[in-house]
């Protein structure tokens, strides 16, 4: 059984940056799964934040490019998301999730994301 645990959410002030991180509990991040963000914030839909593969390509909602980034250090088996620029709009729960092959792209609208973390929180006042 995967086990995903992120941390590095924050209360922090609109314009700010935070970086998430999960961490797996097998080698999930440096081997060929999908592994992606999400989050969700109070009364709304979980939605797609961005992917990655394991060779590193990355891919991200229309409305999260610019801002985030997704990244993984594969030696410390980790999967991270840079957030700039925070905004209160960006306040979520925020969740990483990873799902193993086969599978045809690896994008956040297109994987079944078999495993989840259980999130961590990121609150941006104004």
């Amino acid at each position: 059984q995967v086990q995903l645990v992120e941390s590095g959410g924050d209360s922090v002030q609109a314009g700010g940056s935070l970086r998430l991180s999960c961490s797996a509990s097998e080698s999930t991040i440096s081997s060929a799964w999908c592994m992606g963000w999400f989050r969700q914030a109070p009364g709304s839909e979980r939605e797609g934040v961005a992917a990655i593969t394991r060779d590193g390509r990355t891919s991200y909602a229309d409305s999260m490019k610019g801002r985030f980034t997704i990244s993984k250090d594969n030696a410390k088996n980790t999967l991270y998301l840079q957030m700039n620029s925070l905004k209160p709009e960006d306040t979520a729960l925020y969740y990483c999730a990873a799902d193993p092959p086969p599978w045809t792209q690896c994008r956040v609208t297109t994987v079944a994301w078999k495993y989840w973390g259980q999130g961590t929180q990121v609150t941006v006042s104004s």
